[in-house]
């Protein structure tokens, strides 16, 4: 199997240099904090603070959402490894402004392992920690295990509400609570045509056979619900909205949504765009409003050929927030 080219210089180098990349692409509104950590330069006294992180190779995210009115920081790791409890621990104590830091971050076995050591570290240095896990890949695991699920493109709503609530709210409970409703009410399910490569060997992250597809997929090439043989965006529509309709969050006549639809690295805004003419008509049908939609390769896998589907139901309180403007590298709303 051929390697992929990239133009990068040392591959055990990369999540390093694109850390320093980035944040030169914030132009002075964000700063590096030790060894893998990206924070806002100006963070207020008295702020609750948001941090997020996970592992390098997906980017934007998730250190691509800090800004302003979005995370306050992120502890980034190696590519599609998560960030040691030192760097969780150097990026806690950056962003804490005395009333307490939220931990948001997708569910995945090594990020929470990581993370809760870190909060453990920082506990232990008088900083108060919670932590709301992102798990809204409704294909990873059925609705009585949730705690099980994985978390994929949903965490660039959750991460939006989060950030516009961290902004305004007194307290770390409070933003706790409006962070869980956020993730909550969140569904996505994604499908891969395709894989991406690790930049240290070249090696594709999972195997699919010529002209299938893995429906349920996860942004590593985690094992979907069925292999199927490619077929029409037309066609992919409804059995990507059924999945998310047959779950456990019902989605009713006169609800309004978030409607994001994802491309995992090389997909194109073309096959997106496609997709989205899709899936319109059928949320019209059921009498479901889409409030706004976002699309874009925001959660991705390097290269990884495919997409996914995500819908927040929104309610007074979340549209409040999702209308907040808000600026960050990966993701803006103006």
């Amino acid at each position: 199997m051929s390697k992929t080219p990239k133009i990068i210089n040392d591959p055990n180098h990369c999540a390093a240099e694109l850390l320093d990349g980035l944040v030169e692409a914030y132009d002075g509104e964000a700063k590096k904090v030790g060894s893998g950590s990206i924070v806002m330069t100006d963070l207020p006294q008295g702020k609750v603070a948001l941090l997020v992180g996970g592992g390098s190779g997906h980017e934007p995210i998730y250190h691509g959402l800090v800004g302003k009115n979005m995370a306050d920081g992120a502890a980034c790791g190696d590519i599609f490894a998560a960030p040691p409890p030192d760097i969780v621990l150097e990026a806690t104590q950056a962003v804490d402004r005395g009333k307490g830091v939220l931990y948001l971050y997708g569910n995945y076995a090594g990020d929470v392992m990581n993370f809760d050591m870190g909060a453990e570290l920082a506990e232990d240095e008088d900083i108060k920690v919670e932590t709301v896990l992102i798990w809204d890949d409704v294909a990873s695991a059925p609705p009585d295990r949730k705690e099980d699920r994985r978390g994929i493109a949903g965490l660039v709503l959750i991460v939006k509400i989060a950030g516009a609530a961290a902004a305004t709210v007194d307290s770390l409970d409070e933003l706790v609570r409006v962070t869980t409703k956020a993730r909550d009410n969140t569904r996505s399910v994604g499908v891969a045509v395709a894989a991406g490569s690790i930049p240290a060997t070249g090696a594709p992250t999972f195997e699919l056979e010529e002209g299938k597809m893995g429906v349920g997929m996860g942004i590593h090439g985690e094992k979907g619900v069925r292999v199927d043989t490619i077929c029409t965006a037309d066609e992919l529509a409804p059995q990507l909205l059924d999945i998310i309709f047959g779950d456990d969050l019902e989605f009713n006549e006169g609800d309004e949504v978030v409607l994001f639809i994802n491309s995992l690295g090389s997909t194109t805004q073309m096959e997106l765009l496609i997709l989205n003419r899709a899936l319109k008509p059928i949320l019209a049908a059921k009498g479901i409003v889409v409030y706004d939609t976002v699309i874009g390769d925001i959660v991705t896998c390097q290269e990884m050929a495919g997409l996914s589907v995500s819908l927040m139901k929104l309610d007074d309180e979340l549209k409040k927030y999702w209308d907040m403007p808000c600026q960050s590298v990966g993701y803006s709303k103006m």
